[in-house]
């Protein structure tokens, strides 16, 4: 991830040149997946033991933001020296994948995503095709039963149940086919180099990715979404084509029917997802979509982390829903393995919540009902109005609704209560004065149910 935001309009705007996947079992796959609505998404890399930005602070071409929380040295030959040899004191002993997987599971997540590789190259799953891996010798966290990190993730969070979409970075900055030493020490986030004048060498580079990808899809199991980032990779962008679309039917054709691909920010035949990040769109999108959003200020670990309140999160989730998108929620572990308390904490109030509304979550999609006092989803012919309490729970005697047929009744899914309500044609009133308010947090939802 970047750190900054994406445009939503110009996730809008993709919308209209979303091109669905031509696979029946790939797009039955996309239905199902689309539909699970929340994911745990996590960042973690050897870079947190400085507690900087990840990856992002090697290029120069984004100093003006990834660099400015770098206060101990300026020299920045040295901070990438050390940067790079990181790997040799990452020893997370306090790794627990059944722990966790349990606490996304209890916390009510649905899927995992999971930074295999992130931009600075180095790789947290067994890969072949490169020594700067948590399974390499120099690495001490390489003896340990959950070496390959990325293997007893993928096999605990199926064991809880969850789907598993992999994240990988398409730019590669500790591949000297990507940044060639050479060429410059400090290059921007782009190959350092044009492809159409060294057509070898970015050969090998593609051939490299495609490895890496393959054995990431061939060698740990089912995997649900194989999520690209690193957008900027792409023919259109200093002719950096990898060939997305050449290795997606090759691994649909021999390991995963089924696969989900995300090459995300590039419109076309593989952005089965859209993917606006740390932001909601403004309007709804009729395609697949996911907000990925950081739990605290942005997806990488830092000391000194302010994390997002229940509330914000939970109303922030309620828009996405409203809008048709899913949420992929980005917790960070700490340096030693373990998930910071302040972020799981937050987590446990959002699974406490789902466990009353989850009904109105997943599966769900977009509602035509529209109204002041709610937003709206809908599933299984129902729609689901919820009424954001903004700090302490307070409920207006009378809220004023919309529907989309005759309304037979209407139920608090949190108590259970059928409340009296009085319909003029799509106007609902509903009448608050009887429902119990012991327990009230952050939100309510009220299924319509029609006649």
């Amino acid at each position: 991830m970047a750190d900054q935001i994406i445009d939503g309009r110009h996730t809008t705007s993709q919308e209209a040149g979303y091109i669905a996947p031509s696979s029946p079992t790939v797009a039955r796959h996309l239905d199902w997946y689309s539909g699970l609505k929340l994911g745990f998404m996590m960042h973690w890399a050897p870079v947190t033991q400085l507690g900087v930005t990840e990856s992002w602070p090697l290029s120069d071409g984004d100093a003006d933001w990834s660099q400015s929380g770098i206060r101990w040295t300026s020299d920045m030959d040295e901070f990438r020296a050390r940067y790079r040899q990181l790997n040799r004191t990452f020893n997370p002993i306090a790794f627990r994948p059944d722990h966790w997987a349990r606490i996304a599971r209890e916390c009510g997540f649905k899927y995992l995503l999971f930074t295999t590789k992130h931009h600075d190259g180095f790789c947290m799953y067994d890969s072949q095709y490169t020594d700067y891996k948590v399974t390499a010798p120099d690495c001490p966290f390489h003896s340990h039963p959950h070496a390959d990190i990325t293997a007893a993730l993928f096999n605990a969070f199926r064991a809880e149940g969850l789907a598993i979409g992999a994240y990988f970075s398409k730019p590669d900055w500790h591949s000297q086919d990507f940044w060639v030493p050479e060429y410059g020490t400090a290059p921007s986030r782009n190959a350092n180099y044009d492809p159409l004048e060294h057509p070898e060498r970015w050969e090998r580079f593609v051939q490299f990715t495609h490895n890496q990808i393959t054995e990431l899809m061939t060698n740990y199991g089912q995997i649900d979404c194989l999520w690209l980032d690193g957008g900027w990779v792409r023919p259109d962008t200093n002719h950096q084509d990898v060939r997305i679309g050449e290795l997606s039917e090759r691994l649909r054709a021999s390991v995963q029917p089924h696969l989900i691909v995300v090459d995300r920010t590039v419109p076309g035949a593989y952005e089965n997802i859209l993917t606006p990040e740390q932001e909601v769109p403004t309007e709804p999108i009729h395609v697949p979509w996911e907000t990925c959003m950081s739990l605290g200020r942005s997806f990488s670990f830092h000391y000194d982390d302010v994390v997002k309140s229940p509330e914000e999160v939970i109303h922030t989730f309620v828009e996405i829903l409203a809008k048709g998108g899913s949420l992929a929620l980005n917790i960070t572990p700490q340096p030693n393995g373990e998930l910071p308390s302040r972020g799981v904490a937050v987590l446990r109030e959002l699974g406490d919540w789902l466990r009353h509304n989850g009904e109105a979550v997943y599966e769900s999609g977009i509602s035509p009902c529209r109204s002041r006092d709610a937003l709206y989803t809908r599933r299984n012919g129902h729609d689901y109005a919820f009424v954001l309490y903004r700090g302490w729970p307070v409920m207006p005697p009378r809220l004023f609704l919309h529907a989309d047929g005759e309304v037979a009744d209407i139920t608090c899914l949190r108590t259970g209560q059928s409340l009296p309500f009085i319909q003029n044609d799509a106007r609902l009133g509903l009448t608050t004065d009887s429902l119990d308010m012991v327990g009230a947090r952050y939100a309510d939802v009220f299924r319509i149910r029609y006649r």
